[in-house]
């Protein structure tokens, strides 16, 4: 049915396709994630200090 050099090629394959596989998993619920809720929170704290530094401008 395979050749020797054939099952290699096909392992090799399955390999790499299992490593996208779970990459891919490992990506959408982990690091995806935490890089947005992260960017979020600066982000809120970012408009939080422009909005105190502003009254304290004004409150000068």
């Amino acid at each position: 049915m395979f050749e020797f050099d054939q099952y290699l090629g096909f392992l090799a394959f399955l390999t790499i396709l299992t490593i996208g596989f779970w990459l891919m998993i490992f990506l959408l619920t982990f690091v995806i994630p935490y890089w947005v809720f992260g960017a979020s929170i600066e982000r809120l704290k970012e408009i939080r200090e422009e909005k105190k530094a502003k009254r304290e401008a004004a409150a000068h």
